[in-house]
């Protein structure tokens, strides 16, 4: 073996930074683009990534070997990183439809979100008992506690989400799981343009907060298209505009004063391998139809 003992210890800190960079496949949008610049990357990289989960791990851990509160913590520690590197012009592009070269922080994390999402619904769909199925759900759902308590309203709703998407809440769950679910959604409401969500944001202001980029990007989006650059004149710049776009931007700038500070916790990191083990959108139907099939009285439900 050629590599040194420096350029072993050089290469786990590189496949570290890899996990923590979400660089993979970019959600709806971006999907195809993404699939290709990982087809491109070496296999090897992943074998090393194997090696050091062995190294870090000699067992296969699993989500209910955690405490919730420090899987919370590693999944802000994540976002925190990925949030901050994100440039407010690039919000603005996005909003305005440009291309993914002109917003590439914004696209990890909108990857990111997307794959922890999809990553929650199959470690749920993935077991083989309904108990074990509910465990699982009410461990996510003491996670999306701790990520409330902590301001990270990113994992929140990308948990939130998985946790209320069709293939799960077509199943059975106990009616403590099903409320509590509720209970959670009621953040989410959108009656009076997501006013709850709103409030809370507010509310975080002091305290490292992590906010949706979705709805930011839904504000920025509506401001552009119900806004014309320029007035009936065809000369004068609508200023107007230009406010309600600055004064969107200027909140989220004001999110990032404050930053979520945790000790690194690296098997939980590795456990979470980037949330690249999902099943795909199809897969989990056919799973979710595998655990209740579908009544002739009821097909779609």
């Amino acid at each position: 073996n050629e590599l040194s003992d420096n350029m072993m210890t050089s290469l786990s800190l590189f496949v570290t930074n890899l996990i923590r960079s979400s660089e993979l496949q970019l959600g709806k949008l971006l999907r195809r683009k993404s699939l290709e610049r990982f087809s491109k990357r070496p296999q090897q990289i992943k074998a090393n990534i194997i090696l050091i989960q062995n190294q870090i791990s000699p067992k296969r851990s699993t989500l209910l070997d955690f405490n919730s509160n420090d899987v919370a913590e590693q999944m802000t520690l994540l976002d925190s990183e990925l949030f901050l590197k994100i440039s407010l012009p690039e919000i603005l592009y996005m909003s305005i439809e440009k291309g993914e070269d002109y917003c590439p922080n914004l696209s990890y994390f909108t990857e990111h979100f997307n794959k922890m999402s999809y990553w929650v619904r199959s470690r749920i769909l993935e077991q083989n008992s309904q108990q074990h199925r509910e465990n699982y759900f009410e461990k996510f759902l003491k996670i999306l506690k701790h990520l409330r308590r902590l301001n990270n309203f990113n994992s929140y709703l990308a948990i939130l989400s998985a946790l209320d998407c069709g293939p799960l809440k077509r199943l059975h769950w106990s009616k403590s799981i099903t409320e509590s679910t509720t209970e959670h959604t009621v953040l989410i409401d959108s009656t009076g343009s997501f006013k709850n969500y709103r409030e809370a944001l507010s509310n975080s202001v002091g305290s490292p907060c992590i906010p949706y980029i979705g709805l930011i990007l839904s504000d920025l989006t509506f401001v552009h298209i119900g806004n014309a650059d320029y007035l009936p004149d065809g000369k004068t710049v609508n200023f107007w505009k230009r406010w309600q776009q600055f004064n969107i931007l200027h909140k989220l700038r004001y999110c990032r004063k404050w930053e979520h500070k945790f000790e690194r916790n690296d098997r939980i990191l590795f456990f979470f391998n980037n949330f690249d083990d999902y099943m795909s959108e199809d897969s989990q139907w056919l799973q979710s139809e595998k655990l209740k099939p579908r009544s002739k009285a009821n097909p779609y439900g």
